[in-house]
């Protein structure tokens, strides 16, 4: 009898012991280590590294036009109902951007070369797309500039052009941040597969807004901020770069292996390029990744304009943008 319940005892101990190095197991999961790892392998729904490889997927007014007229483009157009209204492109369909990923895995692309995600300035469009991007929607592209190179009635970009932080720029270089740890994701979920679509989740949920920030408030307080200059070396020289900031290679710097954990995940994340449109591609995936990054609005269009266009290179944007294209209106 005492042998049968010493066995029971040692049986139910093993069992409880087994059960708690199950449990610690499940919870020393790095769900960002496995999201990364992931995405960056060639077993990602794009099948490759979309940062290192195809970021940003941006398409001129001038094509979808083309495409629009022999029917090979869906539009996803993702300005409020109320300026849908007012004007969008013939056979475009008004989208909320919380509803694109539903909305595109409802419809057949198969006849459609591409899909064009249309917004004002092609920054709010620029997050839309990579983040479906990052869902493995290769078609998806968001549409340079907006409605504001479709035709002059939308033009938002003309009086966001800017000189202001002209002098404040520098060519003093700031070196990145020590590696450390990426940011603490606590979806439950275990697969890189179901880590994506948890929080894939979260941020359609919360929109663009969070991922966005104006120079004015950066430039506020610039110590607030890591700030990351996404440009090719010898630009962060000349034209210089906002003070403090730090300078990532587009397509290089942004890996595991590489500079990723040079980010900070105790502080935002302040992303910049020429135009806020491949800042806002990048920052769906920062953001994806955990870190509170922020696209830094119009880019540097709206600080050093005139320094950008002397220095040649550089994408700016000028009335030759505008096509002047036909548009429809009501719903």
């Amino acid at each position: 009898m005492k042998t049968s319940k010493l066995l029971l005892y040692s049986v139910l101990a093993g069992s409880l012991i087994f059960t708690s190095c199950k449990k610690d197991e499940e919870e020393t999961i790095n769900e960002s280590q496995v999201l990364v790892e992931y995405m960056e392998s060639a077993n990602s729904p794009l099948g490759k590294d979309y940062v290192s490889s195809d970021l940003p997927a941006i398409i001129a007014a001038s094509e979808v036009k083309t495409l629009n007229e022999t029917g090979q483009v869906y539009i996803m157009d993702i300005r409020s109902a109320a300026d849908f209204a007012t004007g969008h492109i013939m056979n475009a369909h008004n989208v909320a951007f919380a509803d694109i990923l539903t909305h595109i895995e409802g419809v057949n692309l198969t006849s459609y070369t591409k899909v064009a995600i249309v917004c004002y300035t092609g920054q709010t469009a620029g997050y839309a797309a990579g983040l479906l991007r990052l869902m493995g929607y290769d078609k998806v592209y968001s549409m340079k500039w907006g409605m504001s190179s479709w035709n002059s009635a939308f033009n938002r970009w003309t009086s966001n052009l800017s000189n202001t932080y002209a002098s404040q720029f520098t060519s003093t270089s700031t070196a990145k941040g020590a590696a450390g740890s990426l940011p603490v994701l606590s979806t439950g979920k275990k697969t890189g597969q179901e880590i994506l679509e948890a929080r894939m989740s979260t941020l359609l949920t919360e929109g663009f807004d969070p991922a966005k920030i104006t120079n004015a408030t950066v430039f506020g307080n610039l110590t607030n901020y890591y700030i990351l200059n996404y440009w090719p070396a010898a630009q962060y020289e000349n034209p210089g770069h906002i003070p403090g900031a730090m300078q990532y290679t587009p397509k290089e710097s942004l890996k595991l292996s590489v500079d990723l954990k040079t980010l900070p995940t105790n502080k935002p994340i302040a992303v910049y390029c020429y135009t806020g449109q491949t800042s806002a591609h990048l920052a769906a995936y920062l953001r994806l990744l955990g870190y509170d990054a922020k696209s830094i609005l119009y880019g540097t269009n709206g600080m050093i304009y005139d320094n950008m266009v002397t220095t040649g290179g550089m994408t700016v944007f000028n009335d030759t943008q505008i096509m002047g294209y036909d548009f429809v209106t009501g719903k």
